[in-house]
């Protein structure tokens, strides 16, 4: 999918102790190629290096990156803290984007998550209106009145300010992609693939710890 541009370079990052998976995904990151290098650096926490999946439920590149990013998430080392982000680019996604904010605030991501991906994209469901999403939510063994009043609270209000704030400094117009430590961008479109962009994503993870 299409992004903004960023101002880049074209020097390869070469990382010891990387080298074999890297190899195995293609050689070193270059910037340019595998990934971007955000032009003003972004406020993200501190302590750990940062990790942000930029995605939609509506978005069929995110559907089938879920899979894969999430077996990575599972493997991730303290050192690294990782977090989703859903945008909406209109109206029209801003129901899912809610949705997620929802699930985060009911500890129910674990469970759900996955599940919204596949009404969409496998069953085929609509869940851009209040009744088909407590349909699905009660389909699926869940409280629908508490996550409709979620959808509608003041905190999820506010995470939705916070999304768009943070993918505004990124200047994400594209998803799925990843923003790792408020720096560098990568994604499977940018890399080529799914595989290969976190491979990008280690390896930019190794390089921001180093320094």
């Amino acid at each position: 999918m299409n992004r903004r541009e960023f101002a880049f370079g074209s020097t390869a990052i070469a990382l010891a102790g990387l080298a074999g998976p890297l190899q195995a995904q293609g050689g070193p990151p270059v910037e340019g190629k595998d990934y971007l290098r955000v032009a003003q650096a972004v406020a993200v926490p501190e302590g750990k290096v940062d990790v942000v999946e930029f995605f939609g439920y509506w978005c069929p590149h995110c559907n089938a990156f879920e899979p894969v990013l999430d077996a990575w998430v599972h493997k991730l080392p303290a050192h690294v803290s990782f977090r989703r982000m859903p945008v909406a680019f209109n109206a029209a996604q801003e129901p899912t984007q809610r949705l997620y904010f929802a699930l985060e605030a009911l500890g129910l991501v674990d469970t759900l998550h996955r599940k919204v991906f596949n009404a969409l994209h496998l069953q085929h469901q609509r869940l851009d209106k209040e009744s088909d999403i407590a349909a699905w939510a009660q389909a699926n063994g869940a409280d629908a009145p508490k996550i409709l009043d979620a959808m509608k609270s003041f905190s999820v209000a506010t995470k939705l300010r916070q999304s768009r704030q943070l993918a505004d400094a990124f200047k994400i117009d594209g998803v799925p992609t990843l923003g790792i430590g408020g720096r560098y961008m990568t994604s499977p479109s940018t890399a080529g693939t799914a595989e290969r962009a976190l491979a990008v994503t280690d390896a930019l993870i190794a390089q921001l710890r180093k320094a």
